[in-house]
């Protein structure tokens, strides 16, 4: 999703992809500053949440994507990509990061205050 950066902060964008590596209804788990994201692209709109179900800690990279909600693969819980909160109970939720297109690059930076191993 691409978002606005704050006036005060600047965001630590880092490339993680091609908008060509990624098509359409799908997702892949990449890195950004040691911390694993799940990138999916929704109809060619790029979304990036964490990577980490908070369920059992099951890879949402790898889940099934159904237009704008993923399904965790371990246990099938399901989020939404654009908001991070889970489908049936907004009390779970995973952090969503900021995502930007830099030419054919696809631009990630963590949320501020995102604890980084």
């Amino acid at each position: 999703m691409e978002t606005d950066t704050p006036p005060t902060k600047q965001l630590d964008f880092v490339t993680v992809a091609k908008r060509d590596d990624l098509q359409p209804g799908t997702g892949r788990i990449v890195e950004v500053h040691g911390v694993w994201i799940a990138l999916f692209n929704v109809d060619g709109t790029f979304y990036a949440i964490d990577n980490t179900c908070p369920h059992a800690g099951g890879p949402l990279g790898e889940g099934r994507l159904d237009g704008t909600i993923v399904e965790c693969p371990w246990h099938g819980w399901k989020f939404s990509v654009v908001s991070g909160r889970r489908e049936g109970n907004p009390d779970f939720e995973v952090a969503c990061c900021h995502v930007r297109i830099d030419g054919d690059s696809v631009q990630v930076a963590l949320p501020h205050g995102f604890v980084t191993p």
